[in-house]
């Protein structure tokens, strides 16, 4: 029996498209290890997202090919569909498998093992719902809805990887997640590169979605993942009401702004304004007083200047996010802005420095307010320092130091905020 390992970069519909790998490999009799010592394939489902992750890629495979080099490798992911020209110069001899392909996984590992070279990628409509497995962690399953987005935005590659917008059909969605429920999944991860988006393409409701998921049988949570404004305006009633209907669904949302800027939006073609975000965020505000909230922020875009920077440093202090996602800006393969001069090291480096130490104060701050509160916490996983991984309604990441069932609800009281996280004693 041939071994296969996977490893798997970046974002949470990567992981999912790993999971569809493993299932399709181990229905044809593979065994899948979690050693890449003991393989004889190894899948590298690659991100690109960034230029420091594509750098990390291109060293991991490298590096691969350098100390096992009797081991066949496949790369898979995103890199395959933004930047084969690169790829090709360092990895054309290895296989590779797009992130549109991953039904052809088999196929391709086949052909490796037979010392021939494959390069599976391109755009496809495949229906991904349905595929998937649970994840490494037993209790959490990884729910895709849709895939690509239908917009674009110029700093973006995904688009690129991705492509349009291809929503899967809400049956078989809810289907996978009854199944996942029923398996003993306790949170169901629904993601996408934009969540609010699903069904554009094909007349099906976002809120209709959330609506049926959350009708499914048991005890269990859904995190709902990014949600892009310029999508999720045209929803947002229907939207809002089904969080606030529905108490299984997390009350937590991921809404990026990116900058302070109406100009800088406007120029990014992000397809909303600073009034519409604000608009969306308080509306949600209104109608959760418990939501807990995440958004992103790119610094120096090309066309920043200090103003448009300062505009943004004010939003955030504004707003108050609990989770701040800060990027710097950089050029990627296949994205409009490529086009534009990049600003210069030191005034990047001055920026991201200011915006990280505010991040590090708003994000304090913020949890400081839970201590002394009493919730009721889903426990899902073991923490990597120790203690137990779990989230409130509201999705604040709770550390619980007392021994505790994984995939049960308990109820703590928060006694110490970190940046990251909190501190909980059990309530007996």
């Amino acid at each position: 029996m041939k071994k296969i390992y996977l490893e798997t970069h970046g974002c949470t519909f990567n992981k999912a498209d790993t999971n569809i790998m493993t299932k399709i490999l181990q229905e044809q009799g593979y065994e899948i290890v979690d050693n890449l010592e003991d393989c004889d394939v190894i899948i590298l489902n690659t991100c690109y997202v960034k230029l420091p992750t594509e750098q990390k890629m291109i060293t991991k495979i490298d590096k691969i090919k350098k100390n096992y080099p009797d081991k066949k490798l496949i790369v898979g992911g995103c890199m395959v569909e933004v930047d084969s020209q690169r790829l090709n110069k360092f990895a054309g001899d290895n296989c590779w498998i797009g992130p549109h392909k991953v039904d052809k996984i088999d196929y391709v590992v086949k052909k490796a093992l037979n010392d021939e070279v494959v390069h599976e990628y391109g755009k496809t409509n495949i229906i991904k719902a349905g595929a998937n497995i649970k994840s490494n962690n037993e209790f959490i399953h990884i729910l895709q809805i849709c895939e690509g987005c239908n917009g674009s935005c110029r700093f973006c590659c995904t688009r690129v990887a991705r492509g349009a917008l291809v929503s899967y059909p809400i049956d078989a969605i809810v289907e996978e997640a009854k199944e996942a429920v029923e398996n003993g999944a306790r949170e169901l991860q629904i993601t996408a590169q934009d969540t609010a988006c699903f069904g554009l393409d094909s007349g099906e409701s976002f809120a209709d979605l959330l609506n049926r998921v959350a009708a499914i049988d048991g005890d269990f949570r859904i995190r709902v993942g990014m949600m892009h404004p310029k999508s999720l305006k045209n929803n947002l009633d229907g939207v809002i009401d089904a969080f606030k209907n529905n108490e299984k669904i997390y009350n937590f949302i991921h809404l990026p702004i990116q900058t302070g800027s109406d100009k800088v939006l406007t120029e990014m073609n992000r397809l909303h304004t600073l009034d519409e975000y604000y608009d969306i965020l308080n509306k949600f505000k209104s109608e959760i007083p418990s939501l807990s909230f995440a958004t992103d922020i790119i610094v120096g875009y090309p066309t920043e200047t200090e103003e448009d920077f300062i505009q943004t440093l004010d939003l955030i202090d504004d707003i108050k996010p609990d989770i701040i996602h800060i990027s710097k800006y950089m050029h990627r393969p296949g994205a409009e802005s490529t086009k534009l001069k990049e600003i210069d090291h030191k005034t990047m480096k001055d920026r991201s420095h200011r915006v990280n130490d505010l991040k590090d104060k708003v994000m304090l701050e913020d949890n400081k307010s839970y201590v002394g509160l009493k919730c009721r916490v889903l426990v899902i996983d073991e923490g990597s320092s120790g203690g137990y991984v779990g989230y409130t309604d509201s999705y604040k990441n709770v550390i619980i130091k007392e021994e505790v069932e994984l995939g049960t609800f308990v109820d703590v009281e928060i006694i110490e905020a970190n940046r990251t996280y909190l501190l909980a004693r059990l309530i007996e």
